[in-house]
């Protein structure tokens, strides 16, 4: 690692006033300490923001807020979160160890950079990591990669469990800069990688997460997180679906279904949802929402096998959201 400045503010103000190009913010630094280990980032300043108040959990007029710096356990194992967005829970605890789940904090999860080999080892070409330099997962090895979203300039794919299960609740993010603060919706925050793929984000320079909001909703009954992966213990996804149903008897009310593994975002599948709404929940109806589902679906030869994969596993999710796994 280069050199460089350590700084601990203990209010807001300050942490955005030190935060200008050059600079990155620091909580956890589950992923971010390891990008500097391997040289693939290099920030001159570490703004260390452990120390501002961003660690609520707590219901407030129809809304859970979630603090930036909450740790990814506490929400997993918050009695709200448990009863009431089981969806989050689930999702959280398939997420990374223990022991890293004891450290990450929700603002830091969010941030995740891409685990794309190309995109760690500095002596490959990588367009997020040094633009213009091409993408070498397309022609090589791309079975973790993408197959929604794409373009000939990424192919990488967001690793975040929680964020899958926070795009399908409809979340929203509050972000705060010099300028002011301002709130974006959590399908909004992430970004496909287009001809800009080193931008994950629509974060602004300086700017800093502050918390989420998931508004109440009916889905607590009826919800399933679904990841496959190489290894149980600890392994970013294949593939993931986060579901969640409200039920009206057998009748679908409402459907929120987002999916991991499988684009440079958490990726919604809006089609699918309004499709399911009105329907009945059986096995015939899920592969048919399912179907819907991976139109626009793209492989690369090394991830062929998430074309059956995904579908397959939309239909596991629904099934065991409503306890017919």
């Amino acid at each position: 690692m280069i050199p460089f400045e350590y700084i601990r503010p203990s209010a807001t103000k300050a942490a955005l006033d030190a935060a200008k190009s050059g600079a990155s913010f620091i909580a956890g630094g589950t992923n971010l300490i390891d990008l500097m280990k391997r040289g693939v980032t290099a920030p001159q300043k570490l703004i260390d923001i452990n120390q501002l108040p961003f660690k609520q959990i707590q219901e407030n007029k129809g809304q859970l807020i979630i603090g930036a710096l909450a740790l990814n356990s506490e929400v997993a194992e918050h009695a709200v979160v448990k009863d009431k967005y089981p969806l989050l829970a689930a999702a959280l605890n398939a997420g990374a160890s223990a022991q890293l789940r004891n450290m990450a904090t929700v603002g830091g999860n969010m941030m995740q950079r891409t685990r794309c080999t190309y995109f760690y080892d500095t002596s490959m070409p990588c367009n997020k990591r040094v633009p213009g330099s091409g993408c070498g997962a397309l022609q090589g090895y791309n079975r973790m990669h993408a197959i929604f979203g794409t373009s000939d300039k990424c192919i990488a794919v967001h690793p975040s469990d929680m964020c899958v299960a926070l795009a399908a609740l409809n979340a929203t993010v509050s972000l705060t800069g010099i300028k002011g603060t301002r709130t974006v919706n959590f399908g909004d925050f992430h970004r496909l990688p287009g001809d800009t793929p080193e931008k994950d984000n629509v974060l602004k320079t300086g700017e800093l997460i502050t918390g989420i909001q998931i508004p109440a909703n009916n889905l607590n009954k009826h919800s399933a997180y679904i990841k496959i992966r190489d290894r149980a213990s600890y392994a970013f996804a294949l593939v993931s679906v986060a579901a969640a149903l409200e039920l009206n008897g057998n009748i679908i009310k409402d459907a929120r279904l987002a999916m991991g593994g499988v684009a440079h975002k958490p990726w919604r599948v809006t089609a699918s949802e309004q499709f399911l709404i009105g329907k009945t929940a059986d096995e015939q109806t899920f592969e048919q929402a399912a179907q819907l589902a991976m139109q626009g679906a793209r492989s690369f030869g090394g991830n062929d096998f998430k074309l059956k994969l995904a579908p397959i596993t939309i239909v596991e999710a629904l099934k065991k959201a409503t306890g017919n796994a």
